[in-house]
């Protein structure tokens, strides 16, 4: 018996049988049902593997994708394999939904198996300071080749450690480009140094935080990370104030995939059933989004994170009419009154795909 964490699922991975398209076929419609149902419009895939790049982009030249996905390829590789990935613009879709010009890299693991690397041993296990998924030279080579190669480099960081090294790479790269907008990114960004909190504004490194996972950990954070590195985690307004771009995401099959669920959270620091360690202010609630901001971080911010804002993130003339319609306005209602809100209609491209419209 035991537990198999981080690398060492590739282990078992690895001794899977691959699935079949018919199987990705069903996993797909099924997920793209649930997604739909509660407003979503676009996808980001954070860690697309090739088969599954070969799936969707046959799925795009059929035009027989119903929203949109942003991949990022991934390959279990510690030297460069970028050239292993098509490179698809949205031009390759027969309705333009598919778009795969980013790849995601792994920095750590996560902070509830004490896997997030950190630069000092953790609070509740001075035995270990968590787990760095690949060396610090491996991570900044591949941050370095896939970056002069042209593609957007989207890299998991949750410890501080994994912050640190990851920006360090970016900087490096950053100072030796001339290319002023390729919109580096940083999933999850949870636990930073607060000298890293103001290099993610400094740099214009995207932050792409997932809120609930704040209200998941809320219970247990504190404790692994002690007093004064709480300060620099889960820090929103933090990174808001020192001009950071936050682009906000779920993380689903990890978290809910229901979008109100994160701007819940980011705008109360609370659990779904209104509770926090701090009590019904919220946990740390100065780190609050406004709901202007939570709303901004799952529509256009999230649009300029995957270079579609010319495209998609707001209601605007010339832009595709991707819109959610909730049974209640969120940005006036009652904190505890928004998860209340269901989607009455998502429309993708003008279209209904889900509910219906009321004439």
């Amino acid at each position: 018996t035991g537990i198999f964490l981080d690398n060492a699922m590739m282990l078992i991975d690895d001794a899977k049988p691959q699935w079949t398209d018919a199987q990705r076929l069903r996993f797909f419609r099924r997920t793209v049902t649930d997604a739909l149902a509660v407003g979503l419009t676009t996808i980001h895939d954070a860690a697309t593997y090739v088969p599954d790049i070969n799936f969707f982009k046959k799925m795009a030249i059929e035009g027989k994708l119903p929203l949109r996905l942003y991949l990022m390829g991934h390959v279990s590789s510690d030297t460069y394999w970028g050239a292993q990935l098509p490179n698809i613009t949205t031009a390759e879709s027969a309705d333009g939904r598919l778009m795969l010009r980013a790849i995601k890299i792994f920095g750590d693991g996560a902070l509830g198996s004490w896997g997030s690397a950190l630069l000092e041993p953790y609070s509740d296990r001075p035995d270990t300071t968590g787990i760095l998924r690949v060396s610090p030279e491996v991570l900044r080579n591949l941050i370095v080749d896939f970056y002069k190669n042209g593609w957007q480099v989207n890299t998991h960081c949750i410890g501080d450690r994994a912050n640190k090294i990851v920006l360090d790479a970016y900087e490096e790269v950053l100072k030796g480009s001339t290319d002023t907008d390729r919109r580096l990114r940083i999933e999850h960004a949870q636990i930073l140094t607060l000298d890293d909190l103001k290099r993610m504004g400094r740099l214009g490194v995207i932050a792409s935080v997932q809120p609930t996972h704040a209200t998941s950990d809320m219970g247990y954070a504190e404790t692994r990370l002690g007093p004064e590195r709480i300060k620099g985690a889960y820090a929103w307004r933090t990174l808001i104030e020192n001009g950071a771009t936050v682009a906000t995401g779920s993380d689903f099959p990890v978290e809910g995939i229901n979008p109100l669920l994160g701007f819940y959270a980011a705008v109360t620091r609370l659990a779904p059933d209104g509770t926090s360690p701090h009590g019904p202010g919220g946990w740390y609630p100065e780190q609050r989004m406004t709901r202007h901001e939570a709303l901004r971080g799952m529509t256009s911010q999230a649009a300029y994170a995957s270079f579609q804002e010319h495209k998609v993130g707001r209601i605007a003339k010339g832009l595709r009419a991707d819109v959610t319609i909730l049974s209640q306005d969120i940005m006036t209602v009652r904190a505890d009154q928004i998860l209340e809100a269901v989607v009455a209609a998502t429309l993708i491209d003008g279209r209904v795909v889900y509910g219906k419209l009321k004439v």
